[in-house]
């Protein structure tokens, strides 16, 4: 079922990011400024998280999830174990709401606009969600690199997780 794909890339999308923030050798290694990007590992953890958290948890799963977008790039000094705490939630709040779909409702349209009033199927949003994930990921990997200067992959995105059960 095309929901249970998404479940799985989502759930390996943070998974990944969970192995960036493990990958960062100190808590303040997660705040450090790079040169030139405007955002940290930790901002880009916890906008991804709140992200998720809202727009797949609350909207889909109804779980309750209030967005601060301002916080997610305001915070500092955010401690790892408060990062892996965040990402633990969205995996749960991103699983949960996923399961509750059915095939057909990827073909309703997304219950809210988005951006500025932008109407869409679920199931494009749903991509784009995906897209959104890959895009910051590859940011914080390259951020975690420039701060630590260790050249090493995290091991994000494995194919493995793609494997089919027979």
């Amino acid at each position: 079922m095309p929901q249970d794909d998404l479940a799985l890339l989502f759930d390996r999308e943070l998974a990944s990011l969970d192995a960036e923030v493990q990958a960062c050798p100190t808590d303040a290694t997660l705040l450090a400024e790079v040169p030139g990007p405007p955002n940290r590992v930790g901002t880009l953890v916890l906008h991804l998280c709140g992200n998720l958290r809202h727009f797949i948890g609350t909207v889909l799963g109804q779980s309750g999830f209030v967005r601060d977008r301002d916080a997610e790039f305001a915070r500092r000094d955010v401690p790892r174990a408060v990062l892996r705490e965040e990402i633990a939630l969205a995996r749960r709040d991103v699983a949960a709401a996923l399961a509750g779909l059915g095939e057909a409702a990827l073909d309703a349209p997304y219950p809210i606009a988005v951006g500025k009033d932008v109407r869409t199927t679920m199931r494009r949003f749903l991509l784009h969600l995906l897209s959104h994930c890959a895009y910051h990921l590859g940011q914080i990997d390259y951020a975690r690199r420039a701060v630590t200067g260790d050249p090493a992959s995290a091991g994000v995105q494995p194919l493995a997780a793609l494997q089919t059960r027979d």
